[in-house]
């Protein structure tokens, strides 16, 4: 994911959970929150003292602000596990160098930016989902363009081509019918003017991710056209965990415990975007977004929508395919068993 220019922070900057609870003030005694996300938790009596595990994640996405809530609310704390927020970067790529050079030992990242490693066997394991609903595809009324058949002659700005706007999107209209290789233009221009673009007159519609999106959408008055859980894509999840090989052969107990709370902290903030989106305000302080558009832009969000087990797979399983689809994998890749060799039922 790409931060907007005047979002950026340092690659170098971490925030460990003592860092985040002195920032919110709510020091050792955090929060504890009752949601939980149904039988499949269990959180037992703990003797030994917490697994340290950094857990990579980009700082300014809607989306990934819930991690940032439950390290803070002590949410992960709950389930044993001292999680550190690593900041990777700004894309699927910065995510994969995070966990390829060891400063992560787990990350946070789109099905997209995931899969294509792991087909070259990049070693790292998915083993649970977050959320759904994160990019959007926008168009201004003046465009014409209402439905996915209408964006057929059109041109789409992005941040870049293989970035899973691109990539979501051309999936999504190759499937409503538009010849996406020779009926779109893909209008490549840098992360924060991709909404300009269009006003511009140099596109007709933008493919982004939220925040950011939302905030074209909001400022520029443009309608939603798709989204990463519509039609297509309903009930697809967008963002999944994995952790690294070699950490998680050492510490699989560890790691089912992060699950166990990436699943209660989502099931949280599905109840509570309000809370989510004060946090993330309070401490992230997203350019030009209010308490308001922070609870609409967290609330859009599917948070409740996170596979473990033979249902991450199966949602893997359909990344795969998409990505085959439009020519991101291998032909010999057969999807099926991609999606079983890369995920690992960590709650069995």
């Amino acid at each position: 994911m790409a931060n907007s220019s005047d979002t950026t922070i340092s690659p170098e900057a971490r925030l460990s959970r003592r860092d985040i609870l002195k920032r919110t003030a709510l020091g050792a005694g955090a929060v504890a929150l009752g949601a939980t996300a149904g039988s499949r938790l269990f959180t037992p009596a703990i003797a030994a003292p917490p697994t340290k595990i950094r857990l990579a994640w980009t700082e300014v996405a809607a989306c990934h602000s819930p991690l940032g809530f439950g390290v803070a609310k002590g949410i992960y704390a709950k389930h044993n596990v001292d999680v550190e927020l690593f900041y990777q970067g700004a894309s699927g790529q910065t995510l994969i160098q995070a966990l390829a050079t060891g400063k992560a030992d787990a990350g946070a990242g789109l099905v997209g930016d995931w899969l294509k490693p792991l087909e070259q066997g990049f070693d790292v394991k998915l083993f649970v989902g977050s959320h759904g609903g994160c990019l959007r595809l926008l168009a201004p009324e003046a465009s014409g363009i209402k439905t996915l058949a209408d964006v057929k002659g059109k041109t789409i700005s992005v941040a870049g081509l293989g970035t899973s706007p691109h990539l979501q999107f051309q999936v999504a209209l190759a499937k409503a019918g538009v010849d996406v290789q020779n009926d779109i233009t893909w209008k490549v221009v840098p992360f924060e003017l991709v909404g300009e673009a269009v006003v511009k007159g140099e596109a007709d519609a933008v493919a982004h991710l939220d925040p950011w999106a939302y905030s074209i959408q909001k400022q520029h008055g443009f309608n939603l056209i798709a989204d990463s859980q519509t039609g297509y894509f309903d009930g697809r999840v967008c963002c999944v965990l994995g952790a690294n090989g070699p950490f998680l052969s050492e510490n699989k107990d560890a790691i089912r415990r992060l699950a166990e709370g990436n699943i209660e902290l989502h099931e949280y903030t599905a109840s509570h975007p309000d809370e989510v989106a004060a946090w993330y305000l309070e401490n992230l302080k997203p350019a030009g977004l209010d308490l308001q558009s922070l609870t609409e832009i967290i609330g859009h969000l599917v948070t409740h929508n996170h596979p473990v087990g033979p249902e991450l797979v199966d949602q893997v399983r359909r990344g795969a395919e998409d990505l085959k689809f439009v020519n991101v994998l291998d032909p010999a890749t057969d999807p099926k068993d991609l999606a079983e060799r890369v995920t690992i039922n960590i709650l069995a």
